[in-house]
């Protein structure tokens, strides 16, 4: 080979890490984390969103999707208040928009409020502008009532790729899913969620379960659910409280670990 060739290949592999770094630095800048509790530094990268917790405690966090109603969120808040558990609540800007007072409700109760999207798009089909464009509208809609940064995001439909979460990830959030669906959205009736749920072959310590508001029967299955997951030896605790937000890896299931747990 000629020394112009070798001139040629060292020129192509300068010009493909000159690329590759504006691209790094392109995503850095355009997609700034906010001042939720995770930094972009902090986090160990994975395709796959929390659906569970690896823990030893016997704990379950409990989640609400919120995108349409509330003509069921006081009973809901009452019950949960019953069981001194907390939750999170994802909701979308649109929703939120819609229903600040009930967007009071839930902070002054003291649950979480998640980012659902502002708009309950599938996120896969956007593109990373438009992504970003969707978990920011939802932030400064609830900033706007709450005063307060949000850090926990799950997109709507619980439709994931890459790029939601590594968009997701870069604005500040924990991509969340869940282990348990309720299937309450399904209308199946309130013996059919309170099976899904406590019956649930993924049950299991740090599972994060999946609720609705403005669903048909959940406000009906609540209590039950709850009785039956308490009586079952499990107790509730926030999502906050369960996922880990720095040096963890998450596994080909979406179990979130702790590295070095030993060492806790």
């Amino acid at each position: 080979m000629t020394e112009s060739s070798y001139d040629s290949i060292n020129y192509m592999k300068y010009l493909t890490l000159f690329l590759l770094l504006l691209v790094f630095l392109y995503g850095a800048t355009h997609f700034p984390a906010t001042t939720g509790t995770m930094t972009v530094s902090q986090m160990t990268y994975s395709e796959l969103p929390i659906y569970c917790v690896d823990t030893d405690e016997p704990v379950l966090s409990l989640t609400f999707d919120s995108a349409w109603g509330t003509e069921d969120l006081d009973d809901i808040l009452s019950i949960l208040d019953k069981h001194k558990a907390k939750a999170v609540f994802f909701v979308t800007g649109d929703w939120a928009k819609k229903n600040p007072d009930a967007i009071r409700k839930i902070d002054n109760a003291g649950h979480e409020i998640g980012n659902h999207g502002d708009n309950h798009k599938h996120m896969p089909a956007l593109s990373k502008e438009e992504i970003a464009a969707e978990i920011q509208g939802c932030h400064n809609a609830v900033y706007e009532i709450t005063g307060k940064d949000m850090s926990l995001f799950r997109a709507p439909y619980s439709d994931w790729n890459d790029t939601v979460v590594d968009v997701a990830h870069m604005m500040g959030y924990s991509a969340i899913n869940q282990s348990v669906d309720s299937l309450d959205w399904k209308d199946y009736g309130v013996s059919a969620i309170v099976k899904q749920v406590c019956e649930n072959k993924n049950l299991d310590k740090g599972s994060i379960i999946l609720l609705h508001n403005g669903s048909k029967y959940t406000r009906d299955a609540l209590d039950t659910t709850l009785t039956n997951l308490e009586q079952a030896g499990y107790h509730f605790v926030p999502l906050s409280e369960l996922i880990y937000t720095s040096d963890y890896y998450i596994d080909h299931t979406g179990k979130q670990f702790l590295k070095n747990k030993n060492n806790e």
